[in-house]
């Protein structure tokens, strides 16, 4: 297994899709996975260890595991299926005993960097799924996306998220990989990979 960062969140050139850069230690590979504008969101203000007025639903769930008596161990990243990505959290309860979840890579990631916990991905799945890194252009896709966010008030994120389908499902549900101009390989359930490469 390859324990990976968070490099950044960058914006598809084609269609203007979020894409969170997981980077190897190497900081030779990197793995894209597409998410919308909701998960990017709740991915950058982890990264920037942000503290809203109000919890967002991944500090609440944050707040519950540890209600539960729950530690999150690491996160792994471990196949893709159908051009998805899968992932699962590994836990420990207050007794010791691992526990393990079924979740989604974006949902994944973003519990990880509020909990300091290890974000880790098979071999097969970086050598399969990864792309040579350009830093640059890394850094301004990056830019990019925060001034559009920066730009995009609450109200127009949720027209936008309706006008492209996602609001029946709510805002931290992604687009069927394929959709809006994203194409595989890798995603997770609905995080699809880069285009012509969630």
């Amino acid at each position: 297994m390859v324990e990976m960062r968070v490099a950044g969140i960058a914006l598809d050139a084609a269609s203007r899709s979020p894409i969170v850069l997981l980077r190897d230690p190497s900081g030779r590979r990197q793995v894209p996975i597409w998410i919308d504008q909701a998960q990017a969101h709740n991915i950058l203000a982890g990264l920037d260890h942000e503290r809203p007025p109000r919890p967002l639903s991944h500090d609440l769930m944050v707040s519950l595991l540890e209600a539960g008596g729950l530690t999150l161990e690491r996160v792994i990243i471990h196949t893709i299926e159908e051009n998805t990505f899968r992932a699962v959290l590994k836990l420990r309860n207050a007794a010791d005993e691992p526990q393990e979840l079924d979740a989604r890579p974006s949902d994944a990631i973003a519990l990880a960097l509020r909990t300091g916990s290890g974000i880790w991905m098979l071999e097969e799945v970086v050598a399969d799924a990864s792309m040579p890194v350009d830093a640059e252009a890394d850094a301004e896709e990056e830019e990019d996306f925060r001034r559009f966010l920066e730009r995009t008030s609450p109200a127009e994120l949720i027209r936008h998220l309706r006008s492209s389908g996602g609001a029946e499902a709510g805002p931290d549900v992604d687009a069927e990989p394929g959709s809006g101009g994203q194409e595989p390989p890798g995603g997770e359930e609905g995080e699809s990979g880069a285009p012509d490469v969630s």
